[in-house]
């Protein structure tokens, strides 16, 4: 027999396809009834073998203890903090997530947010469109230059180490922050100098958030070291919105101190604080950082084959933690 597979959303039509021919799969369409209630989950997952499940799927303690029979919860995305991993450890279910298959895209979407940020791309946009430009000013919607400017990355993992790679064609100086250490010699190919967290903010023109959330790391961006930063500087974000104090963020720009913003996650998703919306000087993305087709069919064939292992009674490919509890 087939595994027994509940999916929380719709995964492209390719995807799907895998889906139906692997497993006996049962879905929650999104995007017609709206995101799944933590009650209708419970009573999805009863007696199924795995679950497929994104950052926006709370599984907790009571999620976990509804199954005698998961195996696997696999996450549909690179983060996990949505899971209790100790909860699922003691239930013996393995928890997976999709490392590795998005960092290009992530990497490509922030350099798409700091040039719009640096450039009034968004701004100019509006102009051009709402029929009110007179034409070129030497004055107009002047932005800020990226060679020679100093970028700072917060977090120096895969997706961290891509935006760097893609710095060095623009001529600008790195500098990081890590939680653990790094390799010398990859540094000096990469040409980065590490430094503190307050040293980042303190020294860059463009500040770029690539790291985990976690406790140390929630409002890591917060009033304190945003006054710390240079006059005009950019903040950017493709990493996790808890990470920032976005409603700091927004009067640190408000009031001058601060160049601007690229956002492609926030706090409280898919809410966003009102005070950025209102900020031309910020441009705001839907959580596009994996979005392109290459890498939603890359991450759906690694959460398949995670799936596969975990109810074949092997271990998945990129298990978050091990499996303990009851593994009978």
């Amino acid at each position: 027999m087939k595994p027994k597979v509940f999916l929380t959303a719709v995964l492209l039509d390719d995807a799907m396809q895998k889906l139906n021919d692997l497993f006996d799969l049962s879905v929650h369409d999104a995007q017609l009834h709206g995101p799944i209630t933590p009650s209708l989950l419970r009573q999805q997952i009863e007696n199924q073998d795995a679950l497929i499940c994104f950052l926006t799927d709370a599984i907790d303690h009571d999620l976990l203890a509804v199954s005698d029979r998961l195996k696997v919860v696999a996450n549909y995305a690179v983060g996990y903090n949505n899971i209790d991993l100790a909860a699922a450890a003691q239930a013996g279910v393995w928890v997976t997530n999709t490392p590795g298959v998005l960092t290009e895209s992530t990497a490509d979407m922030t350099w798409a947010l700091l040039m719009a940020a640096a450039r009034h791309v968004v701004p100019g946009d509006r102009l051009v469109r709402s029929g009110q430009w007179g034409g070129w000013a030497p004055t107009q919607l002047l932005g800020t230059e990226l060679n020679g400017a100093t970028l700072g990355l917060i977090g120096l993992g895969r997706i961290g180490k891509a935006v760097a790679r893609r710095a060095a064609g623009f001529g600008m100086k790195i500098i990081a922050w890590n939680r653990s250490q790094i390799d010398t010699g990859e540094l000096q190919s990469l040409g980065i100098e590490m430094v503190s967290v307050d040293d980042v903010c303190s020294r860059s023109d463009f500040i770029s958030l690539h790291c985990a959330l976690a406790p140390e790391t929630t409002h890591l961006i917060n009033q304190q070291r945003l006054e710390m930063m240079k006059p005009g500087a950019i903040v950017l974000n493709t990493a996790r919105g808890p990470c920032i104090d976005e409603r700091a963020l927004a009067d640190a720009i408000q009031s001058g101190t601060l160049g601007g913003a690229g956002l492609d996650v926030f706090e409280r998703e898919p809410d966003v604080e009102s005070k950025l919306k209102q900020l031309d000087q910020v441009v705001l993305a839907p959580h596009l950082g994996s979005a392109t087709t290459q890498t939603r069919m890359a991450m759906a064939d690694l959460v398949i084959e995670n799936v596969i292992a975990a109810c074949r009674g092997d271990q998945p490919k990129t298990p978050i933690q091990p499996r303990h509890g009851n593994t009978g």
